[in-house]
């Protein structure tokens, strides 16, 4: 089977990324964008980003997750740390995180190294979520091969008949990633579009900022 997809085109005229435009910090300016799509409502979930690790069998490999916090400190989800990408990150903690807001024709890609978020931010984080979640991070071996669904089913209804509050699992909790380099893409016509590289100088602690090619 076969179906070409080379006709498929689009023209990115929406808007424009120019250097005076940016921040010398680019927190900031992924702050600017986070906020101008969710208020646009350009998306279901602005907060939702690419996660690629590199497994222990070499391959990378990318999904989804949800960012939950960001800062000049860096950018906060959560996890299990026994699921695939917990244990690819503990033996590679150099991640690439990807946002793509096609409504806005914009993307953020940012190269960082993870870290452990601390037990008391993971757990006030895990507090937070509705009782469902707490249950589904607790009866959940992610990552784990299972012989069906109703196994999930009936370890659920057998935490739901127990009384006890419900306590952070310690293999469940939160990473940041520390950008080292941050490029934001603003699609343009004709393919030419805006790409700007923020790189973390290790001795002064600066950005420095490069335009690149499209």
């Amino acid at each position: 089977m076969e179906k070409d997809l080379q006709n498929y085109r689009k023209s990115y005229e929406k808007s424009e990324l120019r250097l005076d435009q940016l921040h010398r910090d680019p927190i900031l300016l992924f702050k600017d964008w986070f906020i101008e799509v969710e208020k646009a409502q350009l998306v279901d979930e602005v907060n939702a980003m690419n996660i690629s690790t590199v497994g222990e069998d070499g391959f990378p490999k990318t999904r989804i997750v949800l960012l939950k916090k960001f800062s000049k400190d860096g950018f906060v989800f959560y996890t299990n740390y026994k699921s695939e990408k917990g244990l690819a990150i503990e033996k590679h903690p150099k991640v690439c995180l990807s946002f793509f807001w096609p409504a806005a024709e914009r993307q953020v890609i940012v190269k960082g190294i993870v870290e452990k978020t601390s037990q008391e931010q993971s757990s006030n984080y895990f507090a937070s979520r509705p009782k469902g979640s707490q249950m589904g991070a607790i009866v959940s071996p992610q990552s784990q091969p299972i012989p069906n669904r109703e196994f999930l089913e009936e370890k659920l209804s057998e935490l739901q008949k127990e009384e006890s509050e419900l306590k952070r699992p310690e293999h469940w909790g939160g990473y940041i990633v520390k950008p080292h380099e941050i490029e934001f893409w603003q699609g343009r016509a004709n393919r030419l579009h805006d790409r700007f590289l923020y790189t973390l100088d290790s001795k002064t602690n600066d950005w420095n900022i490069v335009r690149l090619a499209p």
